[in-house]
């Protein structure tokens, strides 16, 4: 290779490290901004769920719920609240609960009988965001 086409290579490598490094940061204060969702009440499943969106893509999680419990799921993207749509279902896909049809609640508390496999689907509200990183934590009481 010669020395501009190395030049080239080194620029466009640099400028997708500080791409992924700035998406990374982005993730990193909507995750600090959500968990003000998870009160006190939830302890942190130790996880958080990220994807980066750009307007109608859609994100999907997988999770196991375990009977006998108490669960929240807090949803967020960017700085302000009802900017994430997210719903929730069996793993047969049947909606067990949308938050587009409770006004986009940022979260939702759920109990669990039987342990249950769930999906759940996240989208942008593109209505006031056309990208970002779309933030799902779950809690559960102890």
């Amino acid at each position: 290779m010669n020395t501009s086409t190395n030049k080239f290579v080194l620029f466009f490598f640099l400028l997708f490290i500080g791409v992924q490094f700035e998406s990374i940061a982005q993730c990193d204060t909507i995750a600090t901004i959500c968990k003000k969702n998870i009160s006190s009440q939830f302890l942190s499943d130790g996880q958080e769920y990220r994807a980066l969106l750009i307007e109608e893509e859609t994100a999907e999680f997988h999770l196991t719920l375990y009977g006998e419990s108490e669960y929240r799921f807090a949803a967020c993207s960017g700085l302000q609240q009802s900017n994430l749509l997210f719903t929730v279902y069996d793993k047969e896909r049947n909606e067990i609960f949308s938050n587009k049809k409770y006004s986009i609640a940022p979260y939702w508390d759920f109990k669990v009988v039987n342990t249950l496999d769930v999906i759940i689907e996240a989208n942008l509200n593109i209505d006031k965001l056309s990208s970002g990183c779309a933030v799902l934590l779950v809690g559960f009481k102890p």
